[in-house]
């Protein structure tokens, strides 16, 4: 296991982190995934108090000995936004409780997602005051954010300075977030990256065209490659249910070096798939067709049409797709069969797509089961 500078926290984290929202089929099983992710080297936790049971059976795991003491472990919790300071007081003080933890080495504000949310952050008496307090008389160490954001809102977020760190969406398949990496690390923020495995293509099931293409990686391996060959990002989050599913990801736990010229070659070869295949009906991400008269967010819909032309990732695609309209501000936007044909998007569009076309195309190939969060 390699481990990270986190940022100006300056904690040194694993570049694995354990994520704890899947594994809480029993307080015996969370233990068993917390024992082995902590015999493996794995020494930051993240859990959040929206995850259900959670942080009770972290605390619990904790409170009843691991080969670690707690002092050469790093535990995070998120705690979603409040209008107000008393209630963010409440919420912190029941995590504790909850973990029966004294203090929090990382407090991360859980889903900054609107710029109304940014507002209630900068509000003079608002929750951040709550979160200054704990942090002077030492319940929180450090602060962050996490956030499935639209970028424009991460970045502004990023520049209020009250953050130590950003959770985020960043992976080979999805490179919107970029820049919000690059802000960070300029201010010496640390940075993880949210659910690579699962957000970054529901890679741990690939379809055999994606596996033929990265081969002799896993599409899994490449993506992890892909984001610890880069410097910036401190660690991933690994959500494993039950102690077996750690094996996988952490076979590359020691591979943090620079990309290899094979590995290289294997992302030129996904790059011109897509290309080929695309061809003239390829969206390239630049967000000029935005805003929308009807709320659809239009180059997330065409990204999920891309990789599921170009490389049948259509599981993924109508399990993301499935999440508009169902998921709120966590994954906002309409369905592209709400398109009116109305025009708006077609001259913004650089390379000239027929936008409407292909909002009604992605709607046919992706439509279905309707999707939600597993925690709000």
């Amino acid at each position: 296991m390699q481990y990270r500078r986190f940022g100006k926290t300056n904690l040194h984290l694993s570049v694995f982190s354990l994520g704890t929202m899947r594994y809480l089929a029993s307080f015996v099983n969370a233990k068993q995934v917390i024992s082995e992710a902590v015999a493996l080297g794995i020494n930051h936790i993240e859990t959040a108090s929206g995850y259900g049971k959670s942080e009770e059976y972290l605390g619990k795991a904790l409170q009843d000995g691991l080969s670690q003491e707690r002092e050469k472990l790093y535990i995070t919790s998120k705690i979603p936004l409040t209008v107000d300071a008393d209630t963010m007081r409440r919420c912190i003080d029941k995590s504790l409780e909850s973990l029966q933890l004294d203090y929090l080495d990382c407090l991360g504000i859980h889903g900054l997602n609107t710029w109304q949310h940014l507002e209630w952050v900068r509000a003079e008496n608002g929750c951040m005051q709550a979160v200054r307090e704990a942090i002077d008389d030492g319940r929180v160490r450090h602060v962050g954010f996490s956030t499935h954001a639209p970028l424009e809102v991460i970045l502004a977020a990023i520049n209020t300075d009250f953050f130590e760190f950003v959770n985020l969406h960043y992976y080979y398949f999805f490179q919107r977030n970029l820049k919000a990496v690059e802000l960070a690390a300029e201010k010496d923020m640390g940075i993880f990256i949210i659910s690579p495995a699962d957000k970054g293509g529901r890679l741990y099931t690939p379809p055999e065209r994606l596996k033929e293409l990265t081969y002799p990686f896993s599409p899994l391996e490449l993506n992890y490659r892909f984001l610890l060959s880069d410097k910036r990002i401190t660690t991933l989050s690994v959500g494993a249910a039950i102690p077996e599913e750690l094996i996988e990801p952490l076979k590359v736990a020691d591979n943090d070096g620079e990309l290899s010229l094979e590995e290289i070659s294997v992302f030129e070869r996904l790059e011109n798939h897509q290309n080929q295949v695309l061809g003239t009906e390829k969206c390239s991400q630049c967000y000029e067709c935005l805003p929308c008269p009807e709320n659809i967010n239009i180059p997330e819909v065409l990204r999920l049409r891309n990789l599921t032309v170009a490389y049948d990732m259509e599981d993924y695609g109508k399990y993301r797709y499935g999440m508009f309209e169902n998921a709120g501000h966590w994954f906002p936007g309409m369905k592209g069969s709400r398109c009116t044909e109305c025009g708006d998007c077609l001259p913004r569009c650089p390379e000239e797509l027929d936008i409407p076309g292909l909002l009604k195309d992605t709607h046919e190939r992706l439509k279905g089961k309707e999707g939600r969060r597993l925690w709000e």
